[in-house]
């Protein structure tokens, strides 16, 4: 997704609609984890005069990274949004350090690297499958068992310490 700044100033007035699917298998490179990267679809507006180009981009498509649990596939979809901006000169903009900006350098802009930061930036630390189960991975062992803590499974489980200490409680609730 390159643009040279001649193409890009043939919109300056009317502004640049874009989208397209490229293909970013070159992340599987950048981070071992990614087994699969699907097509990603890269849609968006640009914004351009005398002093920046201000791309809106919209990221979507899908990776397939192992499970922290199982390594089994787990797909995980990607739905970025961003705006990037790109400027001939910061000096407008250094106070404000929430917005993407980046130098032009040269006559053209390649939005390739950006597009593979974002997504690189979205994969989270530890991924896991929701289908898995994973009791079955764990076999108690002496003094301890696997439990899960879903809501089905919490009871009012009293502890038979202290069994006693709650008939003694309805016994004096009676006598009132």
């Amino acid at each position: 997704m390159k643009w040279s700044m001649i193409q890009l100033q043939k919109f300056r007035n009317k502004g640049l609609t874009f989208n397209e699917v490229i293909n970013l298998d070159s992340l599987k490179d950048r981070d071992s984890n990614i087994q699969s990267v699907s097509p990603i679809r890269v849609s968006g507006t640009a914004e351009i005069d005398s002093k920046k180009v201000t791309f809106y981009l919209h990221i979507e498509g899908e990776l397939i990274l192992p499970s922290s649990r199982t390594l089994e596939d787990v797909h995980f979809p990607l739905d970025i949004r961003s705006t990037e901006i790109f400027m001939y000169q910061f000096n407008e903009y250094e106070d404000n350090s929430e917005l993407n900006l980046h130098l032009i350098e040269g006559e053209m802009i390649d939005l390739t690297p950006i597009i593979e930061e974002l997504i690189l930036l979205e994969i989270p630390m530890q991924v896991y499958n929701e289908e898995d189960d994973i009791s079955a991975f764990f076999n108690p062992g002496q003094d301890w068992e696997f439990v899960q803590d879903d809501q089905e499974k919490k009871q009012d489980k009293i502890d038979p310490r202290f069994a006693n200490l709650a008939n003694f409680l309805k016994k004096d609730d009676s006598t009132n």
